[in-house]
């Protein structure tokens, strides 16, 4: 009796489906993306200050139950006064208003640790209407206007925290601020820095896309 002969079994390996090769496609494009936003971030989070600004805007952040600044602000508060203590003939914009868990507007808050540094109380400006960085930019535009500074002709300096500035020049542009300088406070709380710069990049996109 003949016997049959083998054929030798050739091994190609198992495909992976074709669902999960797009989802590892996708992932890797996110990746790639944040990554993006990532060295923006980053790239902003220093001072980037030029002319002779005639105004400061300082963003607001939470107010604490107590009413006193939270760690974030306070580092706003603080970068402000000692640009303020080398250019004491600038005016002084503070900026955000009264969330729900907030004793007082962020605006009042700032105010008064301001002038607690010395900064005369005529030279601030109030403005306590804004939730968002957006608003921030728009209102105290118009805060601006009101005391005769046209922002789109005038130098005009925004503080806040390093993470946040490319959002905040990139708005700031967008709503018709002429000669913008950022100035980067210092984040000294350790788990908000970890937290905000993983954060800030959504942040970025979402601005970019909506805030119009």
């Amino acid at each position: 009796m003949r016997q049959k002969r083998m054929r030798p079994y050739s091994y190609r390996g198992r495909r992976a489906p074709r669902w999960l090769t797009a989802l590892a496609a996708l992932m890797a494009a996110g990746l790639l993306v944040f990554a993006g936003l990532f060295g923006a971030v980053l790239y902003g989070s220093y001072n980037h200050i030029q002319g002779d600004p005639q105004a400061m805007v300082v963003l607001g952040c939470r107010v604490m139950p107590g009413g006193e600044p939270s760690i974030l602000l306070q580092d706003r508060l603080d970068t402000a006064l000692d640009y303020w203590e080398a250019h004491p003939e600038v005016t002084v914009v503070v900026s955000g208003g009264q969330g729900s868990n907030e004793p007082a507007s962020e605006a009042r808050c700032m105010a008064d640790y301001l002038m607690d540094g010395g900064v005369p109380e005529d030279q601030i400006l109030l403005e306590d209407r804004s939730h968002n960085t957006k608003e921030n930019l728009l209102y105290s535009r118009e805060l601006l206007a009101a005391e005769g500074i046209q922002v789109e002709h005038a130098d005009v300096l925004v503080v806040s925290n390093g993470f946040h500035l490319t959002r905040t020049r990139m708005l700031a542009e967008r709503f018709g601020y002429g000669e913008v300088s950022t100035l980067a406070a210092p984040t000294t709380h350790i788990p908000s820095r970890i937290q905000m710069y993983i954060r800030e990049p959504l942040a970025l996109m979402k601005s970019f896309l909506l805030d119009r």
